[in-house]
């Protein structure tokens, strides 16, 4: 791994935040608790990423208190990202997770200064602050304490349940600022939900904590992302879908097709050829050589189904792709309307919201 092959003190510019240098390695960690799974401690420099200006994204900065992921979704558009540490995009993301475990105390110091203009901060658009890991970590109260008290909305996207054991949090927290919560479901059937994404929590928990959020006076979108072309797009799969997200007190949806980038598609290729061998030619043939999004008939398809059901199910709602580049998602913080000066800003992967 990258940073096992460093000199003491000698910085790596193409290594991720936190792994520049091997000093920055406290220990690797496995326990009975997790298994399979090794947990990289890292004493990260920086916790404010910067979004690049290239990106779609409706937000400028992120926060990622984790790399990698336990939730092991085949179709996880950051797998990628765990090449740049020399570990692969398939079952190394899935078991090998960086944690971050000073990201809090950094931010906290970030946040202090005079540059800092208070714009929001989203988490959750790399990998899910709530896998997991934060069970036994417990990242996620004090980064929510510390954009708090520096007066920074903030937006939560994830999977995870854990969620709820920081609503009391969450809820403090939203009467100093604008705080946006989401919950992502792609799957609402229990057995395709085990073998696409086997480290999530079921379509049922997660309802019950939207309906926890909507219970603690949030406003809760639910992200149906992403929506598989023959194996989650049939009419009753999406009415099905959209009757328990209204049940659950949901009051917008964000839907997409399924994105399929480098490293999350070859190892998503690999699921659907051992899971759902006759599906692979139509794949292909959507996603066909390096293109990474469902082609634009499919996607205007899509829409055209799931917008009457919205409606039926008296959901707000939107597509992925609904909105100008770059301009504000339904469920994510804005971005202020204001003039940023030019300064030095920490890179980021490329964001995406699923």
């Amino acid at each position: 791994m990258r940073w096992r092959g460093q000199e003491l003190g000698v910085a790596d510019a193409a290594a991720l935040p936190g792994l520049e240098q091997l000093n920055g390695l406290v220990r690797s960690v496995t326990t009975p608790e997790f298994a399979d799974i090794t947990f990289h401690e890292v004493m990260c420099k920086s916790a404010l990423n910067h979004v690049p200006g290239a990106s779609v994204m409706p937000f400028d900065w992120t926060v990622n208190p984790y790399r990698g992921c336990s939730h092991a979704c085949a179709y996880c558009f950051a797998r990628g990202t765990h090449e740049y540490l020399e570990l692969d995009a398939g079952r190394d993301f899935d078991s090998q997770i960086i944690v971050k475990i000073n990201v809090a105390e950094v931010l906290e110091k970030e946040l202090r200064r005079g540059t800092w203009l208070r714009e929001p901060v989203m988490l959750g658009t790399n990998t899910d602050p709530y896998q997991r890991a934060e069970g036994r970590y417990r990242l996620m109260p004090a980064i929510v304490s510390a954009l708090t008290e520096s007066g920074t909305p903030f937006s939560i996207l994830t999977k995870g349940t854990l969620l709820r054991r920081d609503l009391p949090l969450l809820r403090e927290a939203a009467a100093s600022v604008d705080v946006s919560i989401a919950m992502s479901i792609a799957v609402f059937d229990d057995g395709l939900q085990k073998r696409l994404e086997p480290g999530t929590p079921s379509a049922a928990g997660r309802l019950d904590t939207v309906r926890a959020a909507r219970n603690a006076g949030f406003a809760v979108t639910v992200f149906l992302m992403p929506i598989l072309p023959h194996l989650t797009d049939s009419i009753a799969a999406l009415d099905s879908a959209l009757t328990q997200i209204a049940d659950a007190g949901a009051v917008r949806v964000v839907f997409g097709a399924l994105h399929l980038r480098p490293g999350a598609k070859q190892w998503f290729m690999q699921w659907l050829a051992r899971e759902h061998p006759e599906l692979v030619s139509s794949y292909l043939g959507l996603y066909p050589g390096a293109s990474s999004g469902a082609p634009k008939a499919y996607r205007a398809w899509l829409s055209r189904r799931v917008r009457p059901l919205l409606r039926v199910h008296g959901l707000d709602g939107s597509a992925e792709d609904d909105e100008p580049r770059r301009s504000t998602v339904p469920g994510l913080g804005a971005r202020p309307q204001l003039v940023t000066t030019s300064r030095g800003r920490a890179p980021e992967e490329t964001a995406r919201l699923f």
